[in-house]
């Protein structure tokens, strides 16, 4: 399994990571040279010559090698960067058309930590593992096979001590993978859990919950600690067992060389060469665990990673067709039934139509289905059973993108992005400028842009907190209206607006009625004795409709919904 996917990311970049293990390989190959050259100088020294030539090629060496190793790094750093930067928007593209119920499901600061954080790990696995993994290892039987020529006996012995730092590493590492995959968990529940208290800042301090939440970001916080310091105790044994290998090979082979010399077995420069060689074992085996330690760790990486690329995404039908045809009603119900889980329908054969013009209103109690009539509409949800036509197609052979233009959607919240007002408006518009100046006036926004200190470039702050809430539901109907659909979704308009916001918002849907399709979710009577048609919604089917003053007349339950003024 992490053979496949380290395959499937390394797609498109195995150029470079050949190349930074070849740089790596030649950087090694330069090295183990030296010593060679250094035994020749010593031997040529001790016979009273001053090989200047051998010195001159020993520099040359020395800088040849510096290049090689630091053009080796650049590259391993330019592809683990590049592979990171694909990766992530591979994940941040998945993420943003994964299927709405899904999303429902899951904690956004985790799925952040893993589009962010996990990446990152992959990107050292991918600097340390791929390139140079493969490198040490050629490395690793190049510098064996070299102490074996200048001296077998003296390679077992070297061989031996390092067969006990290799079998000590290999117990740390195979734990490695199990820490990291915890720890990787621990940071996306510290992210999410942060996310969460800062989304909903004013409602922790308006209900004084700031040590509650201290509490429990600091409950994360510590988990996350805990589990990074578990890794970081794995990682931090896997040097000085290395470092006891070559401390005592480098004294054994010193103290058993300088014997064989004495006695005339082999040549102080051949020694001194088969210590400078036994030094470039050190390199290689770190490489190789440090190989294998990120690779340990990024396992955990990728599957976190991979569990985001496999959730299913928003996918067009096979036969969807753009073109629509002109015709009313612009938007129907049939028999629809959908629960958001299974055996606990929500709608329960609701069937109704929207016509060409005009302003429909939704009442019914809390929970009678009105808010997932608009997911179904806006295709957030696709219906159990039944049929949902626009312009008289089903609604499941029309591309999302041509549906949703057709159908807008502006929510409760009314939410804006940080940026300018222009930016806001303009939020996925193609080419709306023509009618930017026509749709200002149609929402009642041209004064307020012209009051602004910066006109349409104004700042609007963080989920447009420089505006009021009719100022901001205003500008949602009018980024809407710039796409031009045929029918607009208003989710309860008036829920949180003021007397005047509200009698300002009312001019601005009587506009909107009057050049497409309306239809609103509405809490305030005042709002639904506007609509030309009204619908009652209960226990997921449409149990009336009909105007203001027919429901009245006809329907008791309307009647009560009107005596308490609210319609919901």
């Amino acid at each position: 399994m992490l053979v496949q996917d380290l395959r499937r990311l390394t797609r498109g970049h195995r150029r470079w990571i050949a190349v930074a293990a070849g740089l790596s390989l030649l950087g090694s190959a330069l090295g183990l040279a030296q010593p060679l050259l250094a035994g020749a100088a010593i031997d040529a020294a001790a016979g009273g010559r001053l090989p200047w030539a051998v010195f001159g090629a020993l520099a040359g060496l020395f800088g040849a090698q510096a290049v090689a190793h630091a053009t080796a790094r650049y590259v391993q750093a330019y592809t683990g960067e590049t592979m990171t930067r694909d990766l992530r928007r591979a994940v941040i593209d998945r993420l943003l058309r994964v299927r709405m119920p899904l999303l429902d499901h899951v904690r956004t600061g985790d799925v952040i930590a893993r589009a962010c954080g996990d990446t990152t790990v992959v990107k050292t696995l991918v600097a340390q593992s791929l390139g140079t993994g493969l490198a040490g290892v050629i490395a690793l039987v190049a510098v064996v096979t070299l102490l074996a020529w200048l001296d077998l006996s003296l390679m077992l012995l070297v061989v031996a001590l390092f067969a006990v730092s290799v079998g000590s590493l290999l117990a740390v590492v195979s734990r490695l993978r199990a820490a990291s995959r915890t720890a990787q968990t621990a940071e996306g529940a510290l992210s999410a859990d942060l996310e969460r208290a800062l989304g909903g800042m004013r409602t922790v301090r308006a209900c004084r919950a700031e040590p509650v939440e201290s509490s429990r970001l600091g409950g994360s916080a510590t988990r996350a600690y805990r589990a990074n310091l578990r890794m970081a105790e794995l990682v931090a044994l896997s040097g000085p067992a290395n470092d006891l290998a070559v401390s005592g090979a480098f004294l054994t082979v010193l103290l058993v060389g300088a014997t064989r010399v004495a006695s005339g077995e082999t040549s102080l420069g051949r020694l001194v060469a088969f210590t400078l060689a036994m030094t470039y074992l050190s390199a290689p085996i770190y490489e190789i665990f440090q190989a294998v330690g990120a690779v340990q760790q990024g396992s955990g990486a990728l599957h976190r990673i991979n569990e985001v690329l496999a959730m299913p995404v928003e996918r067009d039908h096979a036969r969807a067709v753009v073109p629509l045809q002109r015709r009313p009603p612009v938007l129907e119900f049939r028999d629809v039934w959908f629960g958001y889980r299974p055996g606990r329908p929500v709608l329960r054969g609701l069937s109704f139509s929207v016509p060409e013009r005009g302003h429909l209103a939704l009442v019914g109690a809390s929970g009678a289905g009105k808010s997932t009539i608009f997911a179904l509409a806006e295709r957030f949800y696709e219906p159990d059973r039944g049929t949902i036509l626009l312009r008289g197609r089903d609604s499941r052979f029309i591309p999302y993108a041509r549906h949703r233009a057709t159908v807008g959607l502006v929510e409760q919240d009314c939410p804006l992005l940080a940026g300018t007002l222009r930016e806001n408006l303009l939020y996925g518009c193609k080419d709306p400028a023509p009618d930017l100046a026509e749709v200002l006036a149609m929402t009642g926004l041209t004064a307020v842009v012209e009051a602004l200190p910066a006109g349409l470039d104004t700042p609007v702050g963080e989920r447009g907190s420089h505006l009021s809430g009719g100022q901001r539901q205003r500008v949602a109907i009018a980024r809407c209206l710039l796409s031009r659909p045929d029918v607009l979704l208003l989710d309860e308009p008036t829920a949180h607006l003021d007397p005047d916001g509200e009698r300002a918002l009312a001019a601005t849907m009587r506009s909107v009625a009057a050049v497409c399709a309306l239809v609103v979710i509405a809490h305030r009577f005042s709002t639904v004795r506007a609509a030309d048609r009204i619908l009652v919604i209960d226990g997921g089917v449409v149990t009336d409709s009909g105007s203001h003053a027919e429901l009245l007349r006809t329907n008791a339950y309307y009647r009560r919904l009107a005596g308490s003024g609210r319609a919901a």
